[in-house]
């Protein structure tokens, strides 16, 4: 199966150049650095201990970043490379990695662009992280007998459900970590029955990771602007939510004639026509990313900027986390709950299912199982602040207590660095 797939990569190997240079084309790449995507390195090797992790985007090049700084601080003359494969995980870890560390994007998993790749970095270890399995570079990393480790590893129902039906292209790919470190005793078991060894549960490592930063002029004029208006915040909204939000607003207008609804889309280039959509049903919209201010008469204002949710969490007493009401397993709501933000979800949360199952056990969950409940909570909590408080520090004293799983994570990966020099 991995032949089958590796000659079908080797066949597609134009086509993967033209979509790449369509991506640029449409701001979804970066121009200047397209050639990393073809394994093309725009830095030079370190010299010494070079330790490679790669991450899927923003959520999980976060959520490694104490992982980083455990490893540069084992290695005092060593390097990380993170990879990842978005232009927006590649921007927010220009400013947030420490010295040492540096960003490349990950080649596609096509065969001469991952030779490329490993040809100049020779990493010593490598750790992936979450779920992203690429055949082409994993087979080529452990043929080069490279030290493998899967951190935070997480296997959906869903997922599950497919990668049975393709058990031999994904057997020997698991089989070749040397270490899987797991979320929950739920993915352990799915990963062994896949074909990982020995899968450990550790948790996951988004109980660690650094909270979201705000700008503090940005922060202080933004509460000016707010005053004591009532508000509430639908973060990470996706696709087949916005008219949640919208019926869920026109609701609470009714209630909170001074009602302000936050809105940021999972993805900005859907603003505007949301924008539009909004303003023709007779809503007074300002949209941050075009910098129409916050004015007293804004119904929705549309936060389609980048890097930016750690300000609209600290602004916010209380938030939805977006892709809990669509077939997405929802989006991280610890950054939030860092924050002091009280925070509600829709009923699919299968991505953070760790969380979700200790907030059941702790009374602290609300999860909604209807988009009609949507309204009611947020009543609730809107008419009584003190109430939404109480949660929001309950919800992160709950997190806070699992922060050591930074802990359990290194002391399952420190036998694997490479000698300090």
């Amino acid at each position: 199966m991995l032949n089958l797939y590796r000659a079908a990569t080797i066949a597609a190997g134009p086509l993967a150049g033209v979509a790449l240079r369509r991506r640029a084309s449409r701001g979804k790449e970066d121009m200047s650095r397209l050639g990393e995507r073809f394994g093309r390195a725009s830095a030079s090797r370190p010299p010494g201990a070079l330790v490679w992790i790669h991450a899927t985007s923003v959520g999980e090049a976060l959520s490694v970043l104490p992982l980083v700084e455990r490893m540069l601080n084992a290695l005092p003359k060593g390097h990380v490379l993170l990879t990842t494969g978005t232009l927006s995980s590649a921007r927010l870890m220009k400013g947030r990695l420490p010295e040492r560390a540096f960003h490349q994007f990950v080649p596609i998993d096509r065969p001469d662009a991952v030779c490329r790749f490993l040809d100049h970095w020779l990493p010593q270890l490598a750790i992936w992280v979450e779920s992203e399995l690429w055949p082409n570079l994993l087979r080529d990393t452990h043929r080069r007998q490279i030290p493998t480790v899967l951190v935070q590893g997480r296997m959906s129902a869903k997922s599950y459900r497919y990668w049975r039906w393709a058990r031999r292209l994904i057997a020997p790919l698991l089989a070749g970590f040397d270490q899987v470190l797991v979320q929950t005793q739920a993915d352990a078991n799915r990963f062994r029955d896949l074909g990982a060894v020995q899968p450990m549960v550790t948790g996951t490592l988004k109980y660690a990771a650094p909270v979201l930063t705000a700008e503090e002029t940005t922060l202080r004029e933004m509460g000016k602007a707010l005053g004591v208006r009532t508000r509430w915040l639908a973060a990470s909204v996706h696709p087949g939510e916005f008219e949640i939000v919208y019926q869920t607003h026109l609701v609470l207008r009714s209630r909170f004639p001074d009602l302000l609804t936050i809105v940021v889309p999972r993805h900005p280039s859907s603003a505007s026509d949301l924008e539009k959509e909004w303003i023709s049903k007779g809503l007074s919209c300002a949209r941050r990313g075009v910098g129409v201010e916050l004015s007293p008469e804004t119904e929705i204002y549309i936060a389609d900027t980048m890097g930016e949710l750690g300000l609209f969490y600290r602004i916010s007493p209380v938030a939805l986390i977006g892709g809990s009401f669509v077939d997405h397993g929802g989006q991280n709501p610890i950054e939030a709950i860092q924050l002091g933000c009280a925070v509600l979800t829709g009923p699919s949360m299968f991505n953070f299912s760790e969380v979700m199952a200790d907030f059941v056990a702790n009374g602290l969950s609300v999860s909604i199982t209807t988009p009609a409940e949507l309204p009611e909570e947020l009543s609730v909590l809107l008419a009584a602040p003190e109430h939404a408080s109480v949660l929001a520090q309950q919800q992160k004293k709950a997190i806070a207590a699992k922060a050591g799983v930074i802990d359990k994570v290194f002391e399952a990966l420190v036998c694997r660095l490479p000698a300090p020099e």
